[in-house]
């Protein structure tokens, strides 16, 4: 439940609570009573709090203080996505404000629905039946397949995205991301920005993307398999539908016990009753009205090394104290095995666990 992801609000993040209050009850008539302001923890990126009143619960979600990369870290997208996607068979919150001044609480912010379900951390989902934990794998496969079967522009989301050359101007992208916020060399992060551009498939019709999708971003219903809501839209775009399934299934790739990227690779699924990779795939394939998925070593590869270039910058923003959660260092020097598994998924060699 939404209370079980909660910490104190981070020391590292101060904002006047006094004065936020106030300007929200102006805003939401509902927000009575003495108001709690708590954070969420897990996540790097975006700091999220939990608001609550006497009657009314809402959710707050902000940009990180202090310097941040270009382009990074842009809420309003966030808010202007699940917006468009109201209306859509994709669940996601209601959204109620956006104020895009940082006067109030020193950066922009949006508020939104708090939806009640449970959040799970870990990619096992411990505390459900193996029937169930089946069940939700393949909801968020077809989640994933709808939310990629939503006619863009009918949606109002023209402009949010360039829909042409996607996986190159990512590539490109995240190469000058990671060259940023570079600590130390990781050979593979070289190799694969080198590789990838080479070697990019065949374009393929443009999809709304959400970029993170992932078990640790959904909130599933609180007494079955449902998905009530889709989190954490910070790096949607209009992109290659692809490259957000393989995203999806990096956790196959990965060792578990990973701070903030925990894999299955290391791990019985089938005894968990968590599906195989293929499984997924053909899922959402056949959801999606898919034929047989091509060049799938190279979607994993690039998912991989964007990760990992993300995983970088977590690290460069930690050094400098200017980190969303307190385990952001440790998440963060886990760039280069990130990589290394990438570079591996780019030369045919897989980490796929057992089926």
């Amino acid at each position: 439940m939404l209370a079980d992801s909660l910490v104190a609000t981070a020391d590292a993040l101060p904002f006047d609570q006094k004065r936020l209050t106030i300007f929200l009850r102006d805003r939401l008539p509902d927000l009575d009573g003495a108001v709690a302001i708590r954070q969420f923890k897990g996540g790097q990126s975006n700091p999220t709090f939990l608001i609550e009143g006497e009657g009314a619960r809402y959710v707050l979600r902000k940009k990180p203080g202090g310097a941040i990369l270009p382009s990074a870290h842009q809420i309003d997208r966030e808010y202007r996505v699940m917006r468009a996607l109201a209306d859509t068979p994709v669940p996601v919150p209601r959204m109620d404000l956006l104020h895009e001044d940082a006067d109030l609480i020193g950066t922009s912010f949006y508020i939104m629905e708090a939806v009640e379900g449970r959040i799970f951390h870990d990619c096992t989902m411990p505390g459900v039946t193996v029937e169930e934990r089946g069940a939700m794998y393949f909801g968020m496969a077809d989640a994933l397949a709808d939310l990629h079967a939503v006619d863009w522009r009918a949606a109002g989301l023209e402009g949010y995205g360039k829909p042409d050359a996607y996986l190159e101007r990512q590539v490109a992208l995240w190469t000058r991301q990671f060259d940023k916020s570079r600590t130390e060399p990781i050979e593979a992060m070289e190799q694969l920005s080198a590789w990838l551009p080479a070697h990019i498939p065949a374009a393929a019709p443009a999809t709304i993307t959400h970029g993170d999708y992932r078990v640790g971003n959904l909130v599933f219903a609180p007494a079955d398999a449902g998905i009530k809501a889709v989190l954490d839209w910070e790096l949607a775009t209009i992109g290659h539908p692809l490259a957000d399934l393989a995203y999806n299934c990096l956790p196959y790739h990965l060792a578990s016990g990973l701070p903030g990227i925990p894999g299955l690779a290391d791990i019985d699924i089938a005894a968990l009753g968590i599906p195989s990779e293929r499984a997924m795939l053909d899922r959402y394939a056949a959801r999606s009205g898919r034929g047989e998925i091509a060049d799938w070593n190279y979607y994993l590869a690039f998912a991989l090394f964007r990760t990992a270039a993300i995983l970088q910058g977590i690290h460069a923003r930690a050094l400098q104290n200017n980190a969303a959660n307190a385990d952001a260092l440790e998440v963060g020097r886990n760039a280069a095995y990130v990589a290394g598994v990438g570079w591996d998924c780019a030369r045919g060699v897989t980490h796929a666990g057992r089926s």
